[in-house]
């Protein structure tokens, strides 16, 4: 081999080792931004209302010993590259530094309607990650998802008899469907104009549903779900919520929604809640299905970090539950075989689209 191709392959190698660290140590940004979620600097940077230097910060967390001031300087540098805060100079004639929020970060903090604190908190839970941990043997063993191969049981049965499970998953859903209530209110209200009754499937605390009855107070919405996610909540004006099962039947209304549940369960049973909800659709015109969930591969998913995001979510669908994400075939596939006519799909959500069904 000669010296030119022995110095490629050597810088191949190198190239391999670097790409294998990154990928090996990929977990430490998302525990190095849970850190600094718990410890609260996003809102303390915040709430100072300019930029923070590292010793302020350090001090309004409490940082006891010296020697961790470096160390929380090595925290925010990571999250300086991850993109969650910024480094802007205290002012022109001042060489000190301070640490400014981003449009990342400003999602994150707890009094921002739309944080995602909660989901962020929820899906780094140890419950939720030790399954990874069991990736590799359930491939072996004939478990149904590897979280019931690391916790002896699935997941909604586990929510259903812990309670801190149930709390903090109804949290971090209701977090995510504040923003896509906003979006669907604003931007889609044309999808609910003449309906005269939706029924919320799987709607968790009612958060998209609360928003749809507001805009719309003729109309009589109901939050359908299981009766350990509902307890305690109250019904007000025309929203009311409904305990049941999805599988066996569903309350029927002009308008069935679907946010984000798909997702979360196989084709088979997937076709299976599909075929309620065409059995719960009334048969006045205009009737429909409202399914709000990732197309795969959509117009406005095409870019290289969208796509590594798809991939990861269909991971966690496959680990967590029985689930996946889904291309447009797919989902046409899964439309047709429980009965349904036709659908149109409208990317809305960044990653995620509204899909319209009709009977």
């Amino acid at each position: 081999m000669g010296s030119a191709n022995r110095d490629e392959y050597q810088s191949e190698l190198l190239q391999a080792q670097a790409h294998i660290w990154n990928h090996m140590f990929m977990f430490i940004n998302s525990m190095s931004l849970k850190c600094a979620v718990q410890l609260g600097i996003p809102d303390i940077i915040h709430s100072h209302g300019k930029p923070m230097t590292l010793s302020q910060i350090a001090t309004s967390i409490s940082v006891l010993h010296p020697t961790k001031v470096h160390c929380l300087s090595r925290l925010m540098r990571i999250l300086v590259h991850s993109g969650f805060f910024e480094r802007r100079k205290l002012g022109q004639s001042n060489h000190e530094e301070g640490f400014v929020l981003t449009n990342a970060s400003l999602l994150l903090l707890e009094n921002n309607p739309f944080t995602l604190t909660p989901l962020l908190l929820c899906m780094l839970d140890p419950i939720i990650t030790q399954p990874w941990e069991y990736l590799s043997a359930w491939f072996q063993n004939d478990d149904t998802t590897p979280f019931k191969t690391a916790h002896g049981r699935m997941l909604w049965e586990y929510a259903g008899q812990e309670q801190r499970l149930n709390k903090i998953f109804n949290e971090a859903m209701a977090s995510d469907s504040r923003l896509i209530a906003h979006v669907l209110i604003t931007e889609c209200k044309g999808v609910f104009e003449g309906l005269k009754s939706l029924v919320d499937v799987g709607g968790g605390t009612g958060t998209v549903s609360k928003a749809i009855a507001k805009t719309f107070p003729k109309m009589d919405c109901i939050v359908f779900d299981l009766p350990h996610v509902i307890a305690d909540l109250q019904d007000c004006e025309n929203l009311k919520y409904v305990g049941g099962d999805m599988f066996h039947v569903i309350p029927a209304a002009d308008a069935i929604l679907l946010k984000w549940i798909l997702h979360d369960w196989n084709d088979e049973e997937c076709v299976k809640i599909l075929k309620k909800c065409k059995e719960a659709i009334k048969g006045s015109e205009g009737g429909k299905l409202i399914i709000i969930d990732m197309v795969m591969g959509n117009q406005n998913g095409d870019d290289e970090e969208s796509m590594e995001t798809q991939l990861l979510l269909d991971m966690l669908m496959m680990v967590v539950v029985t689930g996946k994400e889904r291309k447009e075939k797919e989902w046409a596939k899964l439309i047709f075989s429980a009965g349904f006519s036709d659908y149109k799909i409208i990317p809305m959500f960044g990653l995620r689209s509204l899909i319209e069904v009709y009977p």
